[in-house]
């Protein structure tokens, strides 16, 4: 693979290493078995730039290359997957989008703070009721037409003559600023990094009869009124990452807030899987190599039969596999990084590097608890938490079944 890298890659490679094994790997079970966000190892991360990875320079990032992120979130999440989920969600679907679409002011606004880990992002799209359907959310942001713009909740907000469901009902008065504000209601659920996300993108419908050209994304800010975080998920895997709901119940927001134009979410939103996509299979290579790895460990410690296991042919097959499998899936995750950094189209190559990783990330997982026997069934052995932990990127980001028909589509145009 070395092959694939310059010599700032290595030195990339080398140092996120280096810090992971020192800082990551310690308590990386622990974590995961007391469900605890580690903000003083996130703190670290935010220091090295790992936070703000491809954020350019001049607003606070590290300003480095696609083949560099995907490098630290697979080092990252080798140690711990969760860890490596914060910051891919983060980069990738949160703070990306922003830098894509954002103009100059939402830059000088939210890049910064969210570039140096000062505030960690999330990218809330799925709903009770809309998962990969993202054309079937249910959240709406309605433009404010109330005489008094600073007043907020029901009982403060006069109405003005404005349907229910209007996004502008063009009726203004000397004392009516009509338009400066969303009302934003909104229940999205398992929203990653949900527990300690300060900047949320919320993808709503801002003209609920326009269908999928109705939906536009509103950057919104904890703290705000009307925003409210639900309790963390007791979930199977990646359990140091705080997944929880955030609903939005007549939050108000101003327009300055919404990002690029209305109607243009779904367009966001693609653009941001696709880069998420990329990040996503980083992680599972990540899960996958560190599955790998233990499972070449135990079996040179194991004895049975008088002699290490590895020393067994069906052991030698799955560890074949094992390592063939991750090399193979690591390598389209390296290409989708480069036609990313070429410039060049990545949707084809990214939603198939993702596909691929996942899969092997479970696949490698299961082999490596195979060859632990009964301990790979115990907390006592990091695989345990792998085969946990892989699981899940065949859903999130895209289902294993959705990439496939991203991927047919491509092929049959």
């Amino acid at each position: 693979m070395d092959i694939f890298l310059t010599e700032k890659h290595k030195v990339v490679r080398h140092s996120v290493r280096d810090f992971a094994r020192r800082e990551i790997v310690p308590i990386a079970k622990d974590i995961d078995e007391e469900q605890r966000f580690p903000w003083e190892v996130v703190d670290k991360m935010a220091a090295l730039g790992y936070f703000g990875i491809q954020v350019p320079r001049e607003l606070g990032g590290a300003g480095m290359d696609t083949v560099s992120y995907i490098i630290i979130i697979e080092e990252i999440s080798k140690a711990s997957a969760s860890l490596g989920l914060c910051a891919s969600v983060h980069n990738s679907v949160a703070l990306y989008p922003i830098l894509a679409f954002g103009n100059r002011d939402q830059h000088e606004k939210f890049v910064p703070d969210l570039a140096s880990g000062k505030k960690i992002g999330a990218f809330c799209l799925t709903e009770p009721n809309a998962g990969s359907d993202a054309s079937a959310i249910e959240a709406t942001a309605i433009k404010d037409c109330s005489k008094n713009s600073n007043s907020y909740g029901d009982k403060n907000i006069e109405s003005s003559g404005c349907k229910n469901g209007e996004s502008n009902c063009g009726k203004t008065s000397e004392n009516q600023k009509d338009g400066d504000h969303y009302i934003v209601n909104a229940n999205k659920v398992f929203v990653t990094n949900g527990g300690v996300a300060q900047t949320c993108l919320i993808f709503v419908r801002t003209d609920p009869a326009a269908g999928p050209k109705g939906i536009s994304v509103i950057i919104a800010e904890k703290g705000t009124p009307g925003f409210v975080v639900g309790e963390s998920e007791n979930l199977s895997g990646m359990r140091a990452n705080p997944v929880c709901s955030i609903r939005l119940s007549e939050c108000r927001i101003h327009k300055s807030n919404l990002l690029a134009k209305e109607g243009q979410g779904l367009k966001i939103g693609l653009a941001a899987l696709d880069t998420g996509r990329i990040g996503i299979a980083a992680q599972a290579i990540g899960i996958a190599q560190g599955a790998l790895e233990e499972g070449i460990k135990y079996a040179k410690e194991r004895i049975q039969f008088s002699v290490p296991i590895a020393r067994h042919q069906s052991i030698q097959n799955m560890i074949a596999d094992m390592g063939t499998q991750v090399e193979s899936a690591r390598l389209m995750v390296y290409r989708a990084a480069l036609l990313k950094d070429m410039g060049q189209p990545f949707s084809k190559e990214a939603a198939m590097a993702k596909l691929m990783a996942s899969e092997t990330a479970s696949r490698v997982a299961d082999m490596a608890v195979q060859i632990h026997g009964g301990y790979g069934y115990s907390k006592s052995y990091p695989v345990e938490r792998y085969y946990r932990d892989a699981r899940i990127t065949r859903i999130y980001e895209g289902t294993s079944e959705v990439h496939r028909m991203v991927i047919a589509r491509s092929l049959l145009s």
